[in-house]
């Protein structure tokens, strides 16, 4: 009560925040006309100047109305628009680091170039995000033109460009992309083996357009880099001719296995978990006697299970479509096929399996990351939509960013009527049609809003039986979706959408004007003000019979895209109208609603396609769908304290790997690794403070031998040195290795005792870089495949009243110790068993080295003549005789087996260059 009072008393927190806004918006209209009386040079000069403040330590805050002022008066002189005081207000709230939510047809793409412009004069670059290749190349080229004449560099970022290409495009001041093509570089350039290959700079500004698309539809997918893995295309075949057997449960839970469709889930009964055993040993998968969840058997489970799923969960032309003889997944959001994206976990093979299409093998992942983690890198964040304040609580807890409403510059007038509801999804789409049929013969433009392919391609059917023209817009047709778009207001027409329904395209009342007038480029003066007319009187036609008329056809799970649904009509103050059909039947309605309330429809008049109207009944269906919302926050909120985990260990590597990048030598740090390396093997045979009756020597010489071809007799050093203890043996043991990597790459002369190397030291820096790298991907890579598993089975540990999510932490981050500790024991191990092939010395140089004998020049011929030809590999193998060590004067005819190589590596000859 208290709080409803102060509201009334203060304002809401977005009240005060407009307010405050329009202070500031205040200042810049007091600007207007100071730079309206610029000149077009002396506005463009502005930039310059502003950098230069920027230099001298002035803040972007203190520049901000002067830099608006500015960018609104260049926009009115290069686009012919001018920005209004409400985009002003959008502009200050992104540049904020904040969420502007702001309707269809306020004009976001324009209120963007406010926030870009000012962060830009930075230099550290600005991103702006769009949700496809589409609308990042039309909105660069759209806006690119102001931007360029007030002096700032524009690039695009968009699938399928080259690798120098992109990076140009980021290295300009502001560079449109989309969200996936961001994340995919990010990967890539963290995968990278050279710093002059990455493309992207550091993460600095993001205004991401629909940015609840974004950040909250997407945010459980994660972006994933894969390599192949084993495949195992046979096995999914083989249960999925098993999958039809099964039967799901009935009501007393009778048969093989029941379906929970709120979580995705395909659940064997103990019947089922029987019955599936005895038809994998039929098939020859499971041998008898054995359990379905025995730990050998756990990817046998794992397949029967996304089986299961791909048939019972996953349909044609709702969740997925065949295209080409592929699966193509379709957006359960937008409505867009994804092209080149596949489920995870087995799930795309198995609905491949189910369609009779070719199965294409499992990858393993690389690299991965979420949009959650990916975006909070970003120094500053801020974003566009028209639907976010229903999100307003996970924008601020997960990505803490504020939603703050901005508002209309004219007041909305579309009519937003109650939901109708119907007992039969038949009698629903019934009424539709009339409805369509309707506003057809007034003249008034229909767009009917669909949640799948299916549906769309049902309703268009029924059209077609009655002979009423009409376009539909689905994944399917989605090439022509500008065109559509851009028909859709015209007097009459009926177009039936999936969820994409056209965002970031406004649908124009009579049409729109610019797209038909590029049918026309040679059109004259006279013919293009003819043609303006003739929209103008079909925009007058519209609007007098009501506007764009809204229909829906099921309520989403998500009151959001109700609302972006609904916000196809009414833009900028136009008339509109909407409404929902519903039936019992729909998912939402069926999943979410109680099993009662079918009879308490009828008990309350619902008869054979006679509605019910009520606004309790579409109040309680609004509460139904916050339910949905609050399990799919939590659902998303529990998946990224998960990926919190990884997302740090994420950061540990790629901060390691930049390090490695970055050096000029990685010698030093290949020191410290030889140090902590011997210390712990060491520690593993010889205690610390033990007595050498207690120490392990067999085991720890062992060890030595066979990973860094060591030959260590612990005995011989106890009887030269009886005071020899964990410490000395460790000095010992690094001293050996070290001398021994030295002498791979350097060779004393007998002569004068000169050092000399055999290989060129900057490309064998440049080796060791490589052997770092690779390493530590190879690891990366195994270790995330690990990781992948642990979380699968980690929630069964709540069984043992644990939680989960703290055992995930735990054991991951045992994990990731166990896999730094690998990284540092196979990079001494590679180094160790390292030789490097010495070319043959021809007949041609061995004149000249006996002519340059005891000349200054010979180190630079031999260093000339190694390692541009030298092989490098992890395998010793037998030297070549006739090789520079043998015109270098090295005799080996008289050494023994079992002497000391006069290489000087300080092996055994017979381990050495004696080695058959």
């Amino acid at each position: 009560m208290f709080g409803a009072i102060a509201k009334k008393i203060f304002g809401t927190r977005n009240d005060r925040l407009v307010k405050e806004a329009q202070k500031t918006v205040k200042v810049i209209n007091a600007l207007e006309p100071t730079m309206q009386a610029m000149t077009d040079e002396e506005l463009q000069q502005q930039t310059i100047k502003f950098r230069e403040r920027i230099q001298n330590g002035e803040s972007l805050n203190k520049l901000l109305p002067e830099a608006f002022a500015t960018l609104r008066e260049a926009s009115s002189r290069v686009m012919g628009m001018r920005h209004y005081d409400v985009q002003m207000i959008g502009g200050i709230v992104l540049h904020q680091g904040k969420i502007a939510e702001m309707r269809t047809g306020e004009g976001k793409t324009l209120v963007a170039t406010l926030a870009v412009y000012l962060n830009a004069l930075e230099g550290k670059g600005v991103h702006v995000v769009t949700v496809n290749d589409y609308l990042a190349k039309r909105d660069a080229a759209w806006m690119g033109k102001l931007y360029r004449w007030m002096g700032l560099s524009v690039g695009v970022v968009v699938s399928d460009q080259a690798p120098d290409e992109k990076k140009s495009a980021y290295e300009a001041d502001i560079t449109y992309c989309t969200n996936n093509e961001i994340g995919f570089d990010y990967l890539r350039d963290n995968m990278s083996f050279d710093p002059e290959h990455k493309v992207q700079r550091p993460l600095n500004f993001a205004v991401i357009d629909e940015v609840d698309s974004i950040l909250i539809d997407e945010a459980r997918t994660p972006l994933i880099i894969s390599g192949p893995a084993e495949g195992s295309e046979d096995l999914y075949k083989a249960i999925n001719e098993i999958v039809p057997y099964l039967k799901k449960a009935d009501a007393n839970g009778d048969n093989d296995f029941t379906i929970n469709e709120k979580d995705r889930q395909v659940l064997l009964t103990e019947v089922g978990h029987e019955h599936a055993e005895n038809l994998l040993v039929e098939a020859g998968l499971l041998k008898a006697g054995e359990s379905l969840y025995d730990a050998n058997n756990l990817k046998l489970y794992h397949h029967l299970d996304s089986c299961l799923r791909a048939h019972h969960l996953f349909r044609r032309d709702v969740e997925y479509l065949i295209k080409n003889n592929e699966i193509i997944i379709v957006d359960e959001h937008t409505g867009r096929t994804l092209a080149g994206r596949r489920w995870s976990d087995g799930l795309h093979q198995a609905i491949e399996a189910k369609e009779g299409v070719p199965i294409k093998p499992e990858n393993q992942t690389l690299a991965s990351i979420t949009f959650q983690n990916l975006f909070r890198i970003y120094k500053k964040l801020s974003g566009m939509t028209g639907t976010a304040d229903t999100e307003a609580p996970e924008l601020l807890e997960i990505y803490g960013l504020e939603v703050v409403v901005i508002p209309t510059n004219k007041v909305i007038q579309r009519k937003d009527y109650g939901d109708l509801i119907f007992l039969t999804q038949r009698e629903k789409y019934e009424a539709i049609i009339k409805d369509i049929e309707a506003c057809r013969e007034a003249g008034q433009p229909v767009l009917v809003g669909t949640a799948s392919v299916e549906v769309s391609e049902l309703l268009a059917e029924m059209l077609n039986a009655r002979g009423i023209h009409h376009e539909v817009l689905n994944a399917k047709q989605h090439e022509r979706e500008a065109y559509i778009v851009g028909a859709a207001g015209k007097p009459g027409a009926v177009t039936i959408a999936t969820n994409m329904a056209g965002r970031g395209t406004d649908i124009v009342l009579g049409g729109n004007f610019e797209m038909e007038m590029e049918a026309y480029p040679d059109a004259t003066a006279a013919e293009r003000a003819a043609m303006k007319a003739e929209w103008q009187k079909r925009h007058d036609d519209v609007l007098s019979k009501g506007g764009l008329h809204i229909i829906g056809t099921e309520r989403h799970e998500s009151r959001r895209i109700d609302n972006q649904l609904r916000g196809r009509a009414g833009r900028q103050g136009d008339v509109g109208s909407s409404r929902f059909y519903l039936s019992l039947e729909d998912n939402l309605m069926r999943i979410f609603t109680s099993p009662s309330a079918y009879n308490m429809m009828k008990k309350l008049g619902m008869g054979d396609g006679i509605p019910l109207e009520h606004k309790w009944i579409s109040r309680s269906i609004e509460n139904a769908q916050r339910k949905v919302e609050g399990h799919n926050f939590e659902i998303r909120k529990n998946l990224l304290q998960y990926d919190n985990v990884a997302n740090d260990q994420r950061k540990v590597i790629y901060q390691q790997r930049d390090d490695i990048l970055a050096a000029s030598d990685v010698g030093p740090a290949i020191d410290a690794i030889r140090e902590t390396v011997f210390r712990e093997l060491v520690a593993k045979h010889i205690p610390p403070q033990s007595f050498p009756e207690q120490w392990d020597m067999e085991g720890l010489e062992a060890k030595l031998s066979r990973d860094f071809m060591m030959d260590v007799k612990l005995e011989d050093w106890l009887k030269e040195d009886d005071t020899l203890d964990y410490e000395g043996v460790v000095a010992r043991l690094i001293e050996m290795n070290q001398k021994a990597y030295r002498n791979k790459q350097y060779i004393t002369l007998p002569d004068t005792g000169e050092e000399i190397s055999i290989v060129d030291q900057e490309n064998f820096k440049a080796f060791e870089k490589n052997v770092l790298l690779q390493l530590l991907d190879r690891n990366w890579k195994d270790h995330l495949a690990a990781m992948d598993y642990l979380r699968q089975g980690i929630q069964l540990r709540a069984y043992a009243q644990k939680r989960p999510e703290q055992e995930y932490k735990r054991e991951a981050f045992e994990m990731f110790e166990m896999m730094l500790d690998r990284i540092y024991y196979e990079t001494i191990g590679f180094l160790s068993r390292l030789t490097i092939e010495l070319p043959k010395v021809t007949q041609e140089d061995a004149k000249t080295i006996e002519a340059l004998q005891n000349s200054e020049e010979e180190t630079e011929v031999l260093m000339q003549r190694s390692f541009s030809d030298a092989g490098v590999s992890n395998e010793v193998q037998a030297p070549e005789q006739n090789n520079v060590m043998d015109a270098l004067g090295l005799d080996f005819s008289a050494v023994g087996r079992n002497d000391e190589c006069p290489c000087g590596s300080g092996k055994k000859y017979k381990h050495c260059h004696g080695k058959i």
